[in-house]
């Protein structure tokens, strides 16, 4: 027979009503014992009932367990006792006889009372279900061949109709599981029931033939019996080593991350069908340590096994013999404690091997089953499934190991520059409108000479001793890191220019001390250069390099010194840029991006904002406003400004060869327009790549417009009669009148994008935009806004009336070969206007 378990909550798992199933099991099961017992009108020897009953409580007791999920499913040799109950007692003493024995040995195993009556009340339905079927069945003498088939059939009926309540119930409980809990059920009845309805009648054939027949039929039987447990056990553990196997497969496949550590701490739950699984590793690298778990009710903390003192925990990764088992029934009052801390009451404890040189610790607790407790196949699996997770957990802390590798300095193990960058930006764009943050970087000044006199091992311990005082010296909130050579960098969040170099003074006083390094007492003298977020820069190249620059100025200065630009001259740095510009240029170091303008109502590409990158060789992205900073200073601002003007116009003519009419924006300096010859440079560069001029933007700043000797030239008329448009760019944040603008050759203005970011939540910012929108339409000049990243933002700005949209919602500024394949993948082309020559490009939407 097919018997249910299904598992009490515990540790707060909410659980449909078990006594809801013991009384549907009691509907159906009182009914049809007052009908047999009210049928049956049959004598009963005292002896037979005795020894029919054992049989019963034997063959109950003798079963094997199946788990399926939460639920425990047993099969057992009962339908032998209940073939030789209903031969030799008739239906109603049969029902009393296995219910009697159901309620004997379930409550014996101390099940709750639910599960108990439920059972119970199963197997009087049986008993019904099978008297019914004799009844339209009628067996004759227990010799007869006919006989046989009717008691098999009735069993085989009891026995389904048992399985359908046992499916019934677990649906009742917790939900229909599936339909392999009818594979679990029914292969039993279909296999196991019939072979023993089969013993029982060659029982019953011998003992008819003789009563000495027992001491046959008794040995025989009990080894049968032994053979069938001995089969379970080996199913059972075939089913581990299956399972093994299937979780060695998952276990490759899992991604080496936090998650993945997750994922094979909930394999192992899976595998072993166990309540909790709770897997702690030690500190790694820049890792604290992690406890990582997985229950059935979803809790990602208990207590235990994150305890370093916990009993358990200290004993598993102390043995000697890997895997340990604690058992509540057999636990002393030590592990009792141990266990209660969890809630649990069967627990499964194991080291795990790690890089860190100290164990972790695996643990398991609670099989979902009541019936089914831990055994040795349980720790034999978990013992093999440990060789697979070390494995898995020490790829994962290799990974780690390359990536901190990465970013921080192999000798002293801090942070490195690119890791300091990386935090400075994550940092600033945490709070972009008010985050502060001062950088201190500090040159030890013997290092040189250490070097040079005693030799690098030498110079590898000062190192490592100046690290240990910044440590020791540096604010609590400070992040320290390793640059290169000599050099050492300390972030400190939230502080001003005042209180970094506050900070820093404190730092150098601090660590100037005598230190004995190769025997020998050495002095350490810093020098340090000062610079703070935002007045010094919001971003970490341009505070890092700006850092370099007050370093240097730091040796004649007392030791200490601010960024101010004017230090910008003495930066080595900055006059090797200047010195490699026009090979820069030559080389194509020195290159464009283009960033897509669209028509705000009709999504049309109108344009594409042409703008300036150069990625140096040794370092790396260089700022444009760096790059066009340094070309002013030394005088090459009009060869970038050819260099760039070139590449967009080469790039307007390669769309007009393709039928497409796309104008390009380059933006052009205060300097460059002071230039005497910048008109016929522009006229030139347009003539040689055969560029109409109303296909070029010139983007001017609203200061370089307004700038008196540029309104007292014909610069801008000069530029406005060769047919191309100028934009003043970064509109709002000069001090240009509306007098001003009436005076002045510009077609569009461009709201700088302060304006815009924050326009979706900021009223004000957006009574300005629509302000600024209006003031153009009246002086006829048409409206781009740059910034936009939201669709909020957009359609405020549609709906306002602006023109023209630029930003990240629309596209990032694309290198050319990035700009054609985001035209094939999100352009359009509209067919050329009534009169026009060339086709347009729109976006899709």
């Amino acid at each position: 027979m097919a018997e249910h378990d299904v598992r009490d909550p515990i540790r707060g798992r909410a659980a449909r009503s078990h006594w809801l199933v013991a009384l549907v099991g009691l509907a159906f099961g009182v009914p049809v014992g007052a009908l047999l017992l009210a049928d049956d009108r049959s004598d009963v020897h005292v002896v037979v009932l005795v020894a029919v009953f054992c049989a019963a409580v034997a063959a109950e007791r003798l079963n094997v367990h199946v788990e399926f999920r939460r639920q425990s499913l047993h099969s057992s040799g009962s339908e032998l006792a209940f073939v030789l109950a209903l031969v030799e007692l008739g239906g109603a003493w049969t029902a009393v006889t296995r219910a009697a024995a159901v309620v004997l040995v379930f409550s014996s195993q101390r099940l709750p009372a639910p599960k108990v009556v439920f059972n119970a009340a199963v197997a009087v339905v049986e008993a019904g279900v099978a008297v019914a079927v004799l009844a339209l069945l009628p067996p004759g003498g227990i010799t007869e061949p006919s006989s046989w088939l009717s008691y098999l059939l009735a069993i085989f009926a009891a026995n389904m109709v048992g399985g359908v309540f046992v499916v019934g119930a677990v649906t009742l409980s917790q939900g229909y599981p599936g339909r392999a809990i009818w594979t679990s059920l029914f292969v039993p009845v279909l296999v196991i029931g019939p072979v023993a309805v089969l013993i029982g009648l060659t029982a019953l054939l011998l003992l008819h033939a003789t009563v000495w027949s027992w001491l046959i039929v008794a040995p025989l039987t009990l080894a049968l019996g032994l053979l069938y447990r001995r089969f379970g056990t080996v199913a059972r553990q075939s089913q581990s080593l299956e399972q093994v196997y299937d979780f060695a497969r998952r276990v490759e496949e899992v991604q080496p991350d936090e998650a993945g550590t997750r994922q094979i701490v909930q394999a192992v739950r899976e595998l072993l069908n166990a309540e909790s699984v709770a897997l702690w590793l030690p500190p790694y690298l820049d890792e604290g340590p992690r406890l990582v778990v997985a229950t059935e009710d979803g809790v990602d903390w208990y207590d235990g096994p994150g305890d370093p003192d916990d009993l358990l925990r200290r004993r598993a990764v102390a043995s000697a013999e890997g895997v340990i088992h604690v058992a509540l029934a057999r636990a002393d009052e030590a592990e009792r404690a141990a266990l209660a801390r969890r809630g649990v009451a069967d627990l499964l404890g194991a080291p795990v091997t790690t890089a860190a040189g100290e164990p972790g610790y695996l643990e398991v607790c609670d099989r979902r089953s009541d019936l089914v407790t831990f055994s040795s196949s349980e720790r034999g699996a978990l013992d093999s499934m440990l060789t697979h997770v070390n494995a898995a957990i020490r790829q994962q802390q290799l990974l780690t190991r390359i990536r901190y590798d990465a970013d921080h300095d192999r000798l002293t193990g801090l942070p490195n520059r690119q890791r300091l960058a990386a935090e400075i930006d994550e940092l600033l764009s945490a709070d972009p409108a008010g985050a502060r943050a001062g950088l201190i970087l500090a040159s030890l000044g013997t290092y040189a000479d250490v070097t040079d006199t005693l030799g690098h091992a030498a110079s590898d311990e000062l190192l490592l001793v100046t690290a240990g005082l910044l440590r020791e010296h540096a604010p609590p909130r400070a992040l320290l890191a390793r640059m290169e050579r000599e050099q050492f960098a300390v972030l400190l969040p939230g502080l001003s220019l005042a209180a970094t170099e506050q900070a820093a003074r404190r730092l150098r006083e601090a660590a100037a001390t005598r230190v004995r390094v190769a025997g020998l007492d050495l002095e350490v003298s810093l020098t340090i250069g000062v610079v703070a977020a935002p007045v010094h820069g919001t971003d970490a190249g341009i505070l890092m390099q700006r850092a370099d620059v007050a370093l240097l100025a730091a040796e004649n200065s007392g030791g200490v010194a601010s960024y101010h630009p004017v230090l910008d001259q003495q930066s080595l740095r900055r006059l090797q840029l200047g010195t490699e510009l026009e090979q820069a240029m030559a080389d194509r170091q020195i290159s464009v991006v283009f960033q897509p303008v669209i028509d705000a109502q009709s999504n049309d590409i109108v344009s594409v904002e042409t703008l300036v990158r150069w990625v140096h060789p040794r370092y790396g992205n260089v700022p444009p406003e760096e790059v066009i900073g340094l070309a002013e200073q030394i005088g090459r601002i009009g060869a970038i400004t050819d260099h760039v003007l070139d590449l967009a116009l080469a790039r307007c003519r390669g769309w007009l060869d393709q039928g497409i009419a796309l104008s390009v924006a380059v933006n052009v300096s205060a300097s460059s327009l002071a230039e005497p010859d910048l008109v016929e440079r522009i006229r030139g560069a347009l003539l040689r790549h055969q560029v109409p001029g109303e296909l070029l933007i010139l983007e001017l700043t609203e200061s370089s417009v307004v700038d008196d000797a540029v309104r007292e030239s014909s610069v801008l008329d000069d530029l406005h009669d060769l047919g191309l448009r100028l934009s003043m760019d970064d509109f709002g944040t000069g001090y240009s009148s509306l007098s001003q603008l009436r005076q002045l050759p510009i077609d569009e203005l461009k709201i700088d994008k302060s304006f815009i970011l924050t326009m979706a939540t900021s009223q004000g910012e957006s009574f300005i935009a629509r302000s600024i929108i209006e003031l153009a339409h009246n002086l006829g000049l048409s409206v781009v806004a740059e910034g936009v990243e939201d669709e909020m933002t957009r359609n405020q700005l549609a709906t306002m009336g602006c023109d023209k949209l630029q930003g990240f919602l629309i596209s990032r500024p694309l290198a050319e070969d990035r700009l054609e394949k985001w035209l094939l993948a999100r352009a359009g082309v509209r067919s050329a206007a009534p009169g026009a020559a060339h086709r347009r490009l729109f976006v899709r939407t």
